[in-house]
C-alpha cells in the first residue's frame, strides 16, 4: 500500500514524489476548497490496515453499516 499526494495539472494527476507503474489502480481522495488532508504515522497505519481488510473482503455492505450507526 502506498499513500502519496499530487495535483491535477491539465487534467492529469501528477504525483509529488512517486512514480507508479503503468496500469496501477488508484483511489483518489480530493480536498475541497483550502482544506488539507494529512495523517499522522498512526493514522496512516490505521488507514492502510483498513484498506487491506477491504481488499481481502473483510467488510460489510454500506446498508448494514448505516443500520448499525442508526442504532447507536
Amino acid at each position: 500500500m502506498l499513500i502519496t499526494t499530487g495535483r491535477v495539472r491539465h487534467g492529469t494527476i501528477e504525483l509529488d514524489d512517486q512514480s507508479l507503474p503503468e496500469g496501477t489502480i488508484v483511489t483518489v481522495l480530493s480536498a475541497e476548497g483550502n482544506e488539507s488532508f494529512a495523517l499522522s504515522p498512526d493514522e496512516e497505519a490505521m488507514l492502510s490496515a483498513a484498506i487491506e481488510e477491504a481488499e481481502r473482503g473483510d467488510s460489510i455492505p454500506a446498508s448494514q453499516l448505516l443500520r448499525q450507526i442508526r442504532k447507536s
